[in-house]
């Protein structure tokens, strides 16, 4: 069985992470994707509340019974050993996360030889999203609504107004 592992904080889950969990999907048998959490970083979502929203995006592609959502506060080729994949998945928007992302391919395959590492670039229509400027978005009363599907929208949406 072919398993690909997914990191990334998703905070929150953008049109951008659903495409390459789509793609990711067209490619492996399972997928397994982990919820970044690191103590450090003051979230807009909770790890539990973003792993709730992808196993929502997840139901809703019909990809539940191939895929899995685990947190994660360790390095990430650990955790994709722990899932048994045999693969990390990354998504590029652009030249500046190809270099980020080779470096961190590299030193990922300097610490777990057996895992390769697998770019998915962006599909045009979504390479322009991200997490940061969603939250930013939000944060400021924007309509962020374009960048993320509706049950995310509206997850946040409630989210902003509950005391």
């Amino acid at each position: 069985m072919r398993c690909v592992y997914y990191p990334g904080t998703f905070d929150p889950p953008t049109l951008g992470h659903q495409d390459i969990i789509k793609r990711a999907l067209a490619i492996c048998d399972r997928l397994v994707i982990g919820v970044g959490v690191h103590p450090a970083k003051k979230p807009m979502l909770t790890g539990a509340e973003r792993v709730h929203l992808l196993q929502l995006e997840l139901q809703q592609l019909g990809a539940a019974a191939k895929s899995e959502v685990l947190l994660s506060d360790g390095l990430t080729v650990d955790a994709a050993r722990k899932a048994g994949a045999q693969a990390i998945i990354r998504g590029l928007r652009d030249a500046s996360d190809l270099s980020y992302e080779t470096q961190m391919a590299g030193m990922n395959k300097a610490l777990a030889p057996e895992i390769e590492t697998v770019f998915l670039s962006a599909s045009p229509d979504v390479s322009h999203i991200t997490a940061t400027l969603v939250r930013q978005i939000a944060s400021m009363g924007g309509d962020f609504s374009l960048f993320v599907s509706p049950a995310i929208a509206d997850f946040i949406e409630r989210k902003a107004v509950s005391p």
